[in-house]
């Protein structure tokens, strides 16, 4: 009897040990899923920023391109109406000219 009394006792330390390590492991689990879940957490924000700054970079580019690009567009257009304007003139200096000798003739 005192051996099955012994045996018992064993039975139930081994059980109330096995329960403690349970508890210990579940405690664990959830320390280690929490660290988990804020590291995740952290990687997140950083890919977020990442991609934020990359968005802005790309957009700067952008932008400046199109500014850089809008100016060359400026000055051809305004290097046509130059030429434009200059030949116009030139046609008209002309025009004056024989104007003038025509109105000089009829005065005449």
């Amino acid at each position: 009897m005192v051996v099955q009394m012994i045996t018992i006792s064993e039975a139930i330390t081994t059980i109330k040990k096995a329960e403690k390590d349970a508890d210990k492991l579940i405690e664990d689990s959830k320390l280690k899923s929490s660290e988990m879940i804020d590291e995740a957490k952290a990687k997140s924000m950083e890919m977020m920023e990442m991609a934020k700054n990359e968005a802005r970079s790309k957009s700067e580019t952008i932008i400046s391109e199109a500014e850089t690009n809008a100016k060359k567009e400026a000055v051809t257009i305004s290097n046509r109406s130059q030429t434009e304007v200059d030949k116009i003139k030139s046609q008209s200096k002309g025009k004056v000219a024989e104007a003038a000798n025509i109105i000089v003739k009829n005065v005449l």
